[in-house]
């Protein structure tokens, strides 16, 4: 057991005019299980790269242990090959007994390692390598959202994986993995950064009763303020009003009235009262301050979904589908129907046609299929399945049987997993979008997106505000039904809270997918399972 001890550590990235950490100091223990919490661009994995020596910082960073991180670079060429035959080249000094021992744990076997890396699915290979992270001991471990993309199953061999580990920092926004990994937080609050005791769960309702103190304190000091504001104007004119009668005043004809020495005594004594009420508005102000740095003031979204005259949106009975170049069907015998006011979630393995599925309905209600930005371009022609049984999915194609048709004049808003295309300003993503800009930005902003952000380019944002921007524009744009492919994978926590809510009280239309437990039993109104062929 050691400690890792950061004092007065400022850094930000070159060319910014903001600082990502300023003068942070604290300490970790390396016998913990730590899960690192914070709104996406507070820092988080760029903590981690800190810690890995891979930026130049002011301060210090004081510690004996060794780091590692997750996940590790697998490049093209490793891609075509076993990862058994670059373990080496990920960590040096792995032993291969260890990993396949690891490998067990995470309920695999060891001919994962002899597979090409590419034909693994997100699950497999993430076991691989938190595999290859756990084969060596004395490393603190860094861990970046191991379970993004990853099914409910292989989630939950994850999290118990991890729950018998320690020595990490865990950076994760699904709140049960949270919970059932670790023993303490470390949280990078909008101004400062807190180390506690506890999990996910332990440290939120700690943060709500310290969030509902900080905002009664608040409001008393207010109150205060105010009547001292009240009480130094009041003070203030008397001593105007007891200093102008002064004026005129001829002490040899008005023996009668005080002198000009005690009126201006008396005007000196209030104006002293009215400093002192003044200094003590100054030290309530100087209370006040911090107390709401760190309040998460959840603002509530909207969004505008379309009456459609229909009420069946979608339907599906035995349908089939298989790739042209596939051995078997995606899915068979597909039976379910989409009515106004559903949130239907498609719920299965990695690799089961849950994104297949959503782009064959976008195709068919006349979208071009698997776009990687909300706002759909029509297709020149929509698929007639009556005539032509094979049908155009991206770059792939189709062959289908049974019904698949969505109700006419149906308008989609839609969310790809897929964030890679994103690039340019928001302004010409606007332009692209056709979007209003001003109202576009304003939803941002209600997502914690600071506005520094706006004038960089979205292929410097962090996945998890290129996300806000796909959802931003979706929230935007009006729809019948909308199409959301793992909306909140990078998405933060408090921004979750925030979807969840807006879900809840607008009741959309929806077909989603999403391996967040928790939210999806919370938004779901019927969940269809999918399962491998």
């Amino acid at each position: 057991m050691s400690q890792i001890t950061i004092n007065h550590l400022t850094f930000s990235y070159e060319g910014s005019a903001d600082n990502i950490f300023t003068d942070v100091s604290f300490s970790i223990d390396t016998d913990w299980k730590l899960g690192l919490i914070g709104r996406n661009g507070k820092g988080k994995t760029t903590l981690l790269q800190l810690l890995m020596g891979n930026c130049s910082y002011s301060g210090s960073i004081h510690t004996s242990t060794l780091f590692d991180y997750f996940p590790y670079a697998v490049t093209d060429e490793q891609m075509l090959l076993p990862a058994a035959d670059f373990l080496e080249d990920l960590k040096s000094e792995y032993e291969l007994w260890r990993v396949i021992c690891e490998l067990e744990q995470l309920h695999e076997t060891a001919d994962l390692l002899y597979r090409p890396f590419h034909t693994l699915s997100c699950g497999e290979r993430t076991k691989i390598l938190l595999s290859v992270l756990f084969s060596t001991d004395h490393h603190f471990l860094l861990i970046d959202e191991p379970t993004n993309h990853l099914d409910q199953q292989s989630r939950e061999q994850t999290a118990a994986y991890l729950a018998s580990k320690k020595g990490f920092i865990l950076v994760s926004h699904d709140r049960d993995l949270l919970d059932q990994c670790i023993d303490h937080v470390l949280v990078l609050n909008r101004q400062t950064i807190e180390v506690q005791k506890g999990n996910f769960s332990s440290w939120w309702e700690n943060k709500q009763r310290k969030d509902q103190f900080a905002q009664a304190e608040n409001e008393k000091h207010l109150a205060q303020i105010s009547k001292l504001q009240r009480a130094a104007a009041r003070t203030n004119t008397w001593a105007d009003q007891n200093e102008r009668t002064k004026i005129g005043f001829d002490p040899i004809k008005a023996t009668d009235r005080p002198t000009r020495a005690y009126i201006g005594a008396k005007t000196k004594k209030m104006q002293r009262r009215s400093k002192q009420l003044q200094n003590r508005m100054q030290q309530q102000i100087e209370d006040k301050k911090g107390l709401l740095v760190d309040l998460e003031d959840v603002i509530d979204l909207k969004m505008n979904p379309l009456i459609h005259p229909k009420k069946t949106l979608v339907n599906l009975k035995d349908y089939c589908a298989q790739y042209t170049n596939a051995k078997s069907p995606v899915f068979t015998d597909l039976t379910f129907s989409i009515q106004k006011g559903d949130r239907i979630a498609l719920h299965g393995k990695n690799g089961c046609g849950k994104s297949t599925l959503l782009n064959i309905l976008l195709q068919k209600a006349g979208y071009a299929a698997a776009f990687p930005i909300p706002v759909l371009t029509p297709c020149s022609t929509k698929p007639d399945t009556d005539t032509f049984p094979i049908m155009d999915i991206g770059s792939a194609q189709i062959y289908e049987t049974g019904i698949c048709e969505t109700a006419s004049g149906l308008t989609i808003s839609y969310i790809s997993q897929n964030t890679s295309m994103l690039e340019g300003s928001l302004s010409q993503f606007c332009e692209k979008q056709a979007l209003n800009e001003s109202l576009f930005c304003a939803i941002l902003r209600q997502l914690a997106l600071e506005r520094e952000q706006f004038q960089k380019d979205l292929k410097e944002y962090s996945q998890g505000q290129k996300k806000k921007v796909l959802l931003a524009a979706s929230l935007l744009t009006p729809a019948h039904l909308y199409i959301w492919d793992e909306p909140l994978n990078y998405m933060d926590v408090f921004s979750r809270m925030q979807i969840e809510k807006l879900l809840l009280d607008v009741q959309p239309t929806i077909l989603f997918v999403e391996h967040d437990t928790r939210f999806r039993e919370k938004i779901a109104t019927k969940t269809i399972a999918l399962e491998v062929s």
